[in-house]
């Protein structure tokens, strides 16, 4: 039976992939949109006017619904079983939204990073940390809910190299040093609305870099105690830049490793890495999840983001490296597997475990 879905944040660009991943799911109906005070009681057409940032034509399905305020619990809590929450807002009121959300028993599948450090909130990539499930249960104990709980999904950037080191993490990864070339959309920008950004790269993205650093230790922890405990290695240095790019995330990737593997081990980890997605076969999964390009000028942002529907890590260029062991490049598609497409991958794994139930 399908579960019923709410889009909180449904007029923001994140909001709007969610609207377009989930028309005629197989596991999901959308039964509620809903967004700021200013386009409650709005048809969602009109509420988004212009600002429609998708390159897919708006789906029939949402044109004439009606948006509820994000704050109108009691509504939501009836129209739907979970929401997916994209709401472009300062931390401390989403966090708030998002256990006020939870605690009237609506399951949260998060895309903001309000709650990745709560120890006890699971952070999914679900093909890398399925077993954070575990901490669900102690989640519900101190929320004091039988079904409410809150899950989130990382930050986009770390998308495109965690997949890509997790097969390798058994060869002992001592140091990352990682730059990340991030697209506009990341900003829930186009590049006409993005000011200054055309013929330019900027050198800087707020708080970025540091998610890029502590993240991957909180998917790469351990469950004890009811709380996910963060890895306490390997050692990430990130820079992260703006690039004129619409959409994708390109990051090159430095590595040290205390036993190294052999460039055949590497390729034969990438090539063979399936997780629980693929095993489930989820709608959203990609088939092959890590695709290696033989190419030297691959993977290309503008070429390969889309590869397995979006849903595909893409790496290339492997080789030795002179300070450390060796060296690739990573990308991702931000808005796909690195927003709603991970978001979504995320709720189709709970369903899948019966957590949505």
């Amino acid at each position: 039976m399908k579960k019923r879905a709410g889009i909180v944040g449904a007029t923001v660009m994140v909001g709007q992939r969610f609207i377009t991943l989930l028309e005629n799911h197989p596991y999901f109906d959308v039964t509620c949109l809903a967004a700021s005070a200013r386009s409650a009681g709005k048809k969602y057409e009109e509420a988004v006017g212009n600002r429609w940032r998708v390159p897919l034509p708006m789906p029939e399905y949402v044109k004439d619904m009606e948006i509820i305020d994000s704050e109108d619990i009691e509504t939501i809590k009836e129209k739907c079983d979970f929401v997916f929450c994209a709401i472009d807002m300062d931390k401390a009121y989403t966090k708030n939204l998002e256990e006020t959300y939870a605690k009237a028993e609506i399951i949260v599948v998060s895309n903001n990073s309000a709650n990745r450090g709560t120890p006890d909130v699971p952070m999914f990539i679900p093909e890398v940390n399925p077993d954070h499930t575990q901490v669900i249960e102690a989640q519900k104990k101190r929320l004091g809910t039988k079904r409410g709980f809150i899950a989130v999904k990382p930050n986009c950037s770390i998308q495109t190299y965690v997949p890509a080191l997790t097969p390798l993490l058994d060869c002992g990864i001592e140091f990352i040093n990682v730059s990340t070339y991030q697209a506009v959309s990341g900003a829930g920008k186009t590049l006409e609305s993005f000011e200054g950004i055309l013929d330019n790269i900027i050198p800087y993205i707020g708080g970025e870099e540091e998610k890029s650093e502590k993240e991957p230790l909180k998917v790469w922890g351990k469950v004890e105690d009811g709380v996910i405990v963060n890895a306490d290695k390997p050692v990430i240095s990130a820079q992260c830049v703006r690039v004129p790019v619409s959409d994708g995330h390109l990051a090159t990737v430095s590595v040290k490793f205390t036993n190294p593997p052999t460039e055949e081990q590497m390729l034969e980890a990438w090539k063979n890495f399936k997780g629980e997605p693929q095993k489930l076969e989820l709608p959203s999964a990609p088939k092959q999840f890590i695709t290696y390009f033989e190419e030297e000028n691959r993977p290309q942002t503008g070429v390969d983001r889309n590869t397995e529907g979006g849903m595909g890590i893409c790496v290339g260029r492997l080789r030795k490296d002179t300070i450390f062991d060796y060296k690739f490049v990573c990308l991702s598609h931000n808005t796909l597997r690195g927003a709603a497409g991970g978001g979504l991958l995320t709720a189709e794994f709970l369903y899948a475990k019966g957590l949505l139930d």
